[in-house]
């Protein structure tokens, strides 16, 4: 029995990966968690708010100065400034932890573009400012519950979709690689941080060297170089540690990460 849909996805490199969709539940308890910090955060400011206007109001009253047309800024201000709270919160997580708040991190889900990529700015975005609007008369948890890829009018918008954040198989891979994989994953794991790997990033490099045997040489050539070059700007790896081919420096990657992270999988 299936308790959450999949998905396919195809990343700009052609590769079909398979995902599953966060479902309504993981969603809302990560939606509990965000409303509950962004309502502490939201209470804090309004009492530093209520305490400088009271401040204001009584330097003015002791000085005789008018301020009669003040209350009405000193209510709008406040609502303009806890707007951008709410929405600031989601774009900025979402874009510096690569599709995740801290509710999605803890609920273990994952906002990705419909392209298997990590979201940016401009999908943060949009999803932040028509959040206001899924949430009018549960809107959005309708089109979670009754559209087939779970998806809110913000992720429609966007361009994206929610996703569990499925960790990588521990264990021998199920595919053959070449004698230097292993001198080209110690190498790797020497100089690099490879905690800047997401494991969706790491899900495409898997896919790749899976299917890579059912590719043409033409499109495998291409695949493995722009495939390459992509882990190599996530990695922050100006160049690689000695001359290698693409499908190398990939099994290289594959083997490091595998062996930087396994024992935490298992934990």
């Amino acid at each position: 029995m299936k308790y959450f849909n999949r998905i396919t996805l195809y990343t700009p490199e052609s590769v079909a990966l398979e995902f599953t969709l966060a479902g309504i539940g993981s969603r809302a308890f990560a939606l509990l968690v965000d409303y509950h910090i962004l309502a502490l955060v939201i209470v804090v400011f309004i009492f530093l708010w209520l305490a400088l206007s009271f401040q204001l109001t009584e330097y003015l009253l002791q000085r005789n100065i008018d301020y009669s047309g003040l209350g009405n800024w000193l209510i709008a201000i406040p609502f303009l400034i806890v707007f951008v709270i709410f929405v600031g919160y989601f774009i900025f997580f979402e874009t510096l932890w690569k599709g995740q708040t801290p509710g999605k991190k803890w609920a273990k889900i994952r906002v990705i573009q419909d392209n298997g990529q990590p979201v940016g700015l401009r999908q943060a975005t949009l999803r932040a400012l028509l959040r206001p609007i899924d949430d009018t008369l549960f809107l959005g948890f309708l089109f979670i519950v009754l559209g087939k890829q779970e998806k809110r009018i913000g992720d429609w918008a966007a361009g994206t979709v929610v996703v569990q954040e499925e960790l990588p198989p521990v264990g021998s891979a199920a595919f053959p690689l070449s004698g230097q994989a292993q001198e080209v994953a110690d190498r790797l794991l020497a100089v690099t941080d490879l905690t800047q790997l997401l494991p969706d990033d790491f899900a495409i490099v898997r896919e790749y060297l899976q299917r890579r045997n059912q590719l043409s040489a033409d499109a495998k050539a291409t695949t493995s170089l722009n495939l390459a070059k992509q882990v190599q700007k996530v990695l922050s790896l100006e160049k690689l540690p000695f001359d290698m081919t693409p499908d190398l420096f990939l099994e290289g990657v594959y083997l490091a990460y595998q062996q930087q992270f396994g024992d935490r999988w298992l934990s």
